[in-house]
């Protein structure tokens, strides 16, 4: 084969008779199934980029036909019938958030020159250069014809997934970054070789920007973590004004967020340590409320959101141990721990939450749980599948082997879950409050484990025991090329076909 040159290029009308010559070689299991010149013309004045071919020596050898569509209008249980509109392509939106692909071949002559990845990569960059949010298309599983009585069609893709048979088609799109959706019938009533099913692929495009209502939505997030030293306060006023110092500081550096750790006003308990740890805990509740308006304008006063650690908060009687997210348009949310340590139990008679969310900020999807909470993968996963970006995790520990409890099980997190996790805790003693002799932290952020990211995980710590800030900056874009195109992809590659997670009765 003399091969002397191969171009990409967008599609030409007065390329029909060779593209037409090419299609009927590359289907003769499907009779008259070529393009007529009409509809090539329609496509090419419709969506001149989304046409391309690929020619060698000049001549037309392959092509890669699309459209853009509203894809909420059709959902995954269409027809190609219906995504065409018949063939008229009225289904083309330059509104659209998806390209869908309904035409892709090789000349059988030309084939194993990697010709087709070529037209996909064209295909991705359109994608890309659009700001779509993926490419979609119906694929043919042409070698199920040898296959249809001994496996189902869901069989079937799950052997060629996983190389035990090959597919043409579908081994290829695999290959390409592309994943099965769903599985289709009557796609294309007439493909007899695939028995009339047809896989719904998918790629994602991990550089889509949605267009948002929310101001100032960032990519790049700076992280201001307080590593807070116990120390005595007279009032609540003298506590605030220290509170007030660190959301300054870090402000000054721009950050988004600042985490407070568990329990930090803990200091005010010193005038209640004649009562029992229980009683003096619901005395510490009544400081909640002011503490929490005081946030609420230095939220807006310092532009920046603040995780206030975590506080104790009676409700219906009962005691909880409670966060606050106060962003900096003045609006407030809380994340009551679900897991009160044995401790906090006992001595203190704490109850736990039954809520879990992530929350929306105006820098990514956040989570919040609070020391103990941290230390069930449950939860963490709960909020993966809610987009989560990054998890922040208040703590309190008293001992070191505390401590490296939280953070192992943190650093657990960001991997499996494919995020950030920020964490920041007390240090120092009280030796005037019960049940806060000593605090032992080192504050941190920790990032997932793959290229990328630092190789120890580590985005930056604090120094051990030590009153302090730490400012990190982390990239939510990174985060989205690793969901992709990640050394592993623990979200992906769960089993969920073998176990699950239910919250609250529902399934996740």
């Amino acid at each position: 084969m003399d091969l002397q040159s191969i171009e990409l290029r967008t599609l030409e009308v007065q390329d029909y008779q060779e593209l037409k010559k090419s299609m009927k070689s590359a289907y003769l299991d499907m009779d008259d199934d070529h393009w007529d010149a009409a509809s090539i013309r329609k496509l090419i004045k419709l969506f001149p980029d989304g046409q391309v071919c690929v020619t060698v020596n000049g001549e037309v050898v392959g092509c890669a036909l699309s459209i853009i569509v509203d894809y909420s209008k059709f959902g995954d249980n269409h027809t190609y019938k219906q995504i065409t509109g018949d063939g008229s392509f009225k289904t083309h939106t330059d509104k659209g958030d998806v390209l869908y692909g309904i035409e892709v071949f090789i000349h059988p002559k030309y084939r194993g020159l990697r010709l087709a990845r070529r037209l996909y990569d064209a295909r991705k960059a359109l994608c890309e250069k659009l700001n779509l949010k993926s490419i979609i298309a119906g694929g043919r599983i042409p070698n199920y014809q040898k296959y249809q009585n001994d496996l189902t069609p869901r069989q079937y893709i799950d052997k060629v997934k996983y190389k035990e048979i090959f597919d043409p088609t579908l081994s290829f799109q695999l290959s390409n970054d592309f994943h099965v959706r769903k599985i289709l019938r009557n796609y294309l009533p007439e493909d007899a070789r695939s028995k009339g099913f047809a896989t719904l692929i998918e790629w994602n495009n991990v550089y889509y920007e949605e267009i948002s209502t929310v101001i100032n939505q960032k990519t790049v997030v700076r992280i201001g973590l307080v590593q807070w030293q116990m120390r005595p306060y007279n009032n609540i006023s003298e506590l605030m004004k220290h509170a007030e110092y660190f959301v300054d500081a870090v402000s000054d550096y721009q950050s988004d967020f600042i985490l407070f750790p568990e329990l930090f006003n803990t200091p005010l308990m010193a005038e209640y340590n004649h009562m029992d740890a229980a009683k003096a805990m619901r005395e510490l509740a009544k400081f909640t409320e002011p503490i929490t308006e005081a946030f609420t304008k230095l939220a807006v006063s310092y532009n920046v959101n603040i995780i206030s650690g975590s506080m104790p908060v009676i409700k219906d009687d009962s005691l909880y141990n409670v966060s606050y997210l106060f962003r900096r348009n003045g609006s407030m949310e809380e994340s009551v721990k679900l897991h009160p340590t044995p401790s906090e139990i006992n001595s203190w008679g704490m109850r736990g939450g039954n809520d879990l969310k992530v929350f929306e900020t105006d820098a990514g999807r956040i989570g919040i749980l609070i020391c103990y909470d941290v230390e069930f993968p449950e939860l963490g996963r709960i909020l993966a599948g809610q987009d989560m970006q990054i998890l922040f995790v208040p703590f309190l520990t008293d001992t070191q082997n505390g401590y490296n409890r939280v953070k192992f099980c943190a650093q657990a997190r960001a991997v499996e879950n494919e995020c950030y996790v920020a964490i920041a805790g007390c240090v120092g003693n009280l030796p005037n409050v019960n049940n806060m002799d000593i605090s032992y932290a080192q504050s941190a952020v920790f990032t997932p484990s793959d290229f990328g990211f630092p190789t120890n995980g580590i985005q930056s710590e604090a120094t051990p025991n030590s009153e302090m800030i730490v400012i990190a900056d982390v990239d939510l874009s990174t985060l989205g090329e690793l969901h992709e195109y990640g050394s592993v992809q623990n979200l992906k590659d769960r089993r969920t076909d073998l176990y699950g997670i239910t919250f609250n009765g529902k399934k996740i």
